[in-house]
């Protein structure tokens, strides 16, 4: 029996659960953290945002230019086959990713784990206001400053951060309410994840029987924990990513293949069953 083939038996029939990662957004145009074409690069930490005006102006600038790719971004097979996939047993979806392709696809039940990047929110009054406004505002502000139309894999990260060099002159959007200061609604690398997002994403991944992890390293807890918390309940865990991951020691298959592919075949797979079995 091939992986997939195990994966459809182990599926058919059951209520299941999926965790995305960055890998199922690569067919999108967006890059993985980790994958082989990822660029090395220290992530800008929340402490380090949140206290130095000049690490926002760093990462706005380079920000500015990553939207350029992030905020035309379209679904691809694999999100869409996860819709598909809803009507055979799929419960729910808790995503690492901040792209909102998973919502754009149309997937019913989405948990966004580390926020929306297409979502910027004031640290000092809490305002939230649409990545889409604060883009204009920065355009208007930055007249001389391009944002960037084609962008090599190698200078983007999935949550928009792109390779600039020049950023030292890029003029700040301020909150329009009280003037504080702005942030992609993302979970930035040394901040926590809120606690009733996470009660939220145990309380779907629980509402199956089988967790399926697609296109994740599990390098970070926030991911790696709900595998783990899979396996010492005993129940069984499906990981389809390219190369190793953090949590192959609690799966019960592994297919070491693009997600895209595996999920367009679970659909046509599982859904095909679905129509033979009938009501």
């Amino acid at each position: 029996m091939s992986g997939v083939e195990a994966a459809v038996d182990m599926l058919r029939g059951r209520r299941w659960s999926v965790l995305s990662g960055a890998g199922i957004s690569t067919d999108s145009g967006i890059p993985d953290y980790r994958g082989p074409n990822a660029r090395p690069a220290s992530p800008m930490m929340y402490g380090e945002f949140a206290g130095s005006a000049e690490a926002r102006q760093r990462y706005w600038a380079r920000s500015y230019q990553g939207w350029s790719r992030i905020g035309t971004a379209h679904p691809n097979r694999g999100h869409r086959a996860l819709v598909r996939l809803e009507a055979s047993g799929l419960v729910g979806v808790v995503t690492q990713n901040v792209d909102g392709l998973h919502e754009a696809a149309g997937s019913s039940r989405v948990i966004d784990l580390h926020g929306r990047i297409d979502d910027v929110i004031c640290l000092d009054c809490g305002l939230r206001v649409s990545r889409a406004s604060v883009q204009d505002r920065l355009a208007r502000l930055n007249p001389d400053v391009p944002a960037a139309e084609e962008l090599e894999h190698a200078e983007l990260r999935p949550d928009g951060d792109a390779v600039v060099e020049d950023w030292h002159d890029f003029v700040l959007a301020e909150c329009e309410r009280c003037g504080g200061r702005l942030k992609p609604d993302v979970v930035f690398f040394g901040e926590s994840v809120p606690k009733d997002r996470v009660t939220a994403a145990y309380d779907l991944v629980d509402a199956g029987e089988v967790l399926l992890v697609a296109g994740s390293s599990l390098t970070v807890m926030s991911g790696l924990r709900f595998v783990r918390h899979f396996w010492k309940a005993g129940r069984p865990v499906i990981i389809v990513n390219r190369g190793r991951t953090r949590g192959d020691e609690f799966a019960t298959i592994k297919l070491d293949e693009g997600t895209s592919e595996v999920l367009d075949r679970l659909g046509d797979a599982l859904s095909v069953i679905g129509a033979t079995e009938g009501p």
